[in-house]
């Protein structure tokens, strides 16, 4: 392609800014921040999302293999 117009449905311009921004969110550390922040879950929160996930496995017909399941965890 010779020239940077979009194609499509895609849009070089954009996709370009996206990079860059992402590129820069990482490299400032705001991702690894906002990583530390979700793990700090209000107990609240915690306890209802951990009943959400057993009654979505109640009804799952198996487990899935994909997920990685921290075994140092008692179930």
């Amino acid at each position: 392609m010779a020239d940077d117009k979009p194609q499509g449905e895609g849009d070089y311009e954009a996709a370009r800014h996206y990079r860059e921004k992402t590129e820069k969110f990482v490299d400032e550390g705001k991702a690894e921040q906002q990583t530390e922040d979700r793990r700090s879950v209000d107990p609240a929160e915690k306890e209802a999302l951990e009943r959400a996930e057993k009654a979505g496995e109640e009804r799952a017909k198996e487990k899935d293999p994909a997920v990685r399941r921290d075994y140092q965890k008692p179930e």
